[in-house]
């Protein structure tokens, strides 16, 4: 996988891209900088495409399950496949007798499984935009998963998967370079059940796991700069194992033991984006308590030895999750509340005082 070097000083702010198109998408993102993770809340794809470029410093690409289950990550992931059809209302049907993992995916962006991503392309398309973007696809591992829950055998399952997943995210990527050839891709393979992956019930080993995400990593090699995203409690030495440029997990104290890792990823030119406005649970009124709680996890990485620079230097913003399942006006807050944190850790005086450790 591509390990980005990311200096602080090499680092420009979206807008300065230059005029021939750039292969690293990290030297172009100023750090701390905010963007999104998958779904939004709004049923119009106009109005969300809008919100994602003004909510967040790199646009993201939205998916919209709101609007229809089409766009829900499963649904959108085996879309095409052989041995799927589509039912009512946007599902998706799984005929595991007639799954195929031989058989190539067809991903059409006429579909309304994507109308938020051409609904993003059209419209950055008539924006003139030539920034990074970034989006995001579900994984491997939880597309088998969710083949095995219907039935497929464990082979099978994770086989089709794996095709599927390849081949919509070539077509996907294919798509947004012939869009928007001067925009840099940042690709997130989003694994929600890869918290369950050290489970001894979990129907593979974590090497087969491992094997199947960089995989389907590697097929974006050189389009797209490639992460890793998991809402929940992972094991972060699994995922690194698959060889992401960058780590997308929420702030939270479990990654304090985890320091080693952390920082040899970070020395190895990787990013991590930062979950640092919860999703779950009560929704602040206000950005202190997400600040507090980064640097409170930062300060604690640095007294276990991850460099301070690096932590902050080689950083994005996120929401712990995606936005869909929340209103439009809770996302609304929840994404000022993540420009609040970003302004906080840009700050000199916040810099100082996290290099510190007070």
């Amino acid at each position: 996988m591509e390990h980005v070097g990311a200096e602080a000083d090499a680092a420009q702010p979206p807008e300065a891209v230059s005029s021939a198109a750039p292969s690293r998408v990290l030297d172009l993102i100023e750090p701390g900088s905010t963007t999104g993770v998958g779904s939004l809340p709004h049923r119009n794809a106009a109005q969300a495409v809008e919100f994602a470029f003004d909510a967040y410093d790199v646009p993201a690409i939205p998916s919209l399950p709101r609007r229809s289950p089409a766009e829900s990550v499963i649904a959108q992931a085996l879309v095409g496949a052989a041995g799927v059809t589509l039912g009512q209302y946007g599902t998706v049907a799984v005929d595991v007798e007639h799954l195929d993992p031989s058989a190539p995916v067809d991903t059409d962006l006429r579909r309304d499984n994507f109308v938020g991503f051409r609904t993003f392309l059209d419209t950055a398309t008539e924006r003139g935009y030539k920034g990074p973007i970034k989006w995001q696809f579900v994984g491997p591992i939880s597309v088998g998963v969710a083949l095995r829950r219907a039935g497929a055998s464990t082979d099978v399952a994770f086989a089709v998967a794996v095709q599927a997943v390849s081949d919509h995210l070539r077509a996907l990527s294919s798509a947004v370079s012939a869009a928007l050839p001067m925009s840099p891709q940042l690709v997130v393979l989003d694994e929600p059940f890869a918290d369950t992956l050290m489970s001894p019930d979990f129907p593979i080993a974590p090497d087969q796991a491992i094997d199947l995400l960089s995989e389907a990593m590697a097929v974006l090699e050189p389009q797209a700069t490639i992460g890793v995203h998991c809402c929940g409690d992972a094991d972060v030495a699994t995922l690194l194992e698959s060889g992401p440029s960058v780590l997308s997990l929420p702030a939270s104290s479990s990654l304090v033991p985890l320091a080693g890792y952390l920082d040899r990823f970070l020395r190895n030119g990787g990013w991590i984006a930062w979950g640092a406005v919860a999703t779950e649970g009560p929704i602040g009124v206000t950005s202190t308590r997400s600040w507090h709680q980064l640097a409170k996890v930062w300060c604690e990485l640095v007294q276990r030895g991850c460099d301070a620079g690096l932590l902050r230097t080689q950083s994005l913003l996120t929401p712990e999750c995606g936005l869909g399942v929340h209103s439009v006006n809770t996302a609304e807050r929840l994404c000022h509340s993540l420009r609040d944190v970003s302004r906080s850790l840009r700050s000199e005086a916040a810099a100082a005082k996290f290099v510190l450790g007070a």
